[in-house]
C-alpha cells in the first residue's frame, strides 16, 4: 500500500523539519508542506490545493501537525481522505487563544472591533477579522486523531485540550514537564516514541 505522510509545522518552523519523521515512516513518502498562509481564510485554499496535487496515486495519507499548522489543517483538510492525523500542541481552540492574547493586552471586544487590528507587545497582531471568522466557521473534524501535548504549553491548556479531544473522540499523551514548542533531545525522543505507538498498521487503513 502506498503511503503519503504530509507534515505541517508550526510558527516560525519549516517544511524542512519533515526530514526528521522520514526514519519513523520506513516505507512511506514524507513531505513537508511550505505554506505561505497567514491566516485559516487563506489556508483553506492553499492546504486543499496543496492535499489535491499530492495525495493522488496514495491509498493512505497520514498528517503530522504541528500547533497553528493543525489548526490551519483542521480547518482545510476536515473533507479530505485522511487516514489518520498527529497533532503536535495543536492549537485547537483560536477563538479561546485571541480572546486570551486581548485578555494578556487588555483590548476590549469593542476596540478590537473600532481598530480592526492591534498589535500586542509580545508580537502578535490581534485582528476583528480573524476573530469573526473562527467564530464563524468552527472547526469540525472527525478525521482518527492522536494528540500529543506537553504539561508547560504556555498558549492552550490542558482543559482546553481535554475538551477537544474528547469532543472529536481522539486520544491524548501528555509529557509531563513538556513545552509548546518540542524541541530537547528528551522531547524529542519523546515525541518519536509517540508517534512509533500511535501510528496506526497500513493494514488498518485498508
Amino acid at each position: 500500500m502506498k503511503q503519503l505522510v504530509i507534515y505541517v509545522h508550526g510558527k516560525g518552523g519549516s517544511a524542512k523539519e519533515a526530514e526528521h519523521y522520514k526514519s519513523l515512516f520506513d516505507g512511506s513518502d514524507v513531505i513537508g508542506f511550505d505554506y505561505k498562509s497567514k491566516n485559516p481564510w487563506e489556508a483553506k485554499r492553499e492546504f486543499s490545493q496543496y492535499y489535491d496535487l499530492h495525495s493522488e496515486g496514495y491509498e493512505s495519507v497520514v498528517l503530522i501537525a504541528n500547533s497553528i499548522g493543525a489548526f490551519f489543517s483542521m480547518n482545510a483538510l476536515a473533507e479530505k481522505n485522511i487516514s489518520q492525523a498527529l497533532l503536535i500542541s495543536p492549537v485547537v481552540n483560536m477563538e479561546k487563544l485571541i480572546t486570551d492574547m486581548m485578555m494578556w493586552s487588555n483590548v476590549t471586544e469593542d476596540e478590537l472591533r473600532n481598530k480592526k487590528e492591534i498589535p500586542t507587545e509580545f508580537g502578535e497582531t490581534l485582528s476583528w477579522e480573524y476573530l469573526c471568522y473562527v467564530r464563524n466557521n468552527p472547526v469540525d473534524w472527525d478525521i482518527p486523531t492522536t494528540v500529543l501535548y506537553g504539561e508547560n504549553d504556555n498558549l492552550t491548556s490542558l482543559d482546553t485540550v481535554r475538551e477537544f479531544t474528547n469532543k472529536v473522540g481522539a486520544s491524548l499523551t501528555v509529557m509531563e514537564n513538556g513545552e509548546h514548542w518540542f524541541h530537547t533531545d528528551n522531547q524529542m525522543k519523546f515525541l518519536d516514541s509517540w508517534i512509533i505507538d500511535s501510528v496506526r498498521p497500513l493494514s488498518a487503513f485498508g
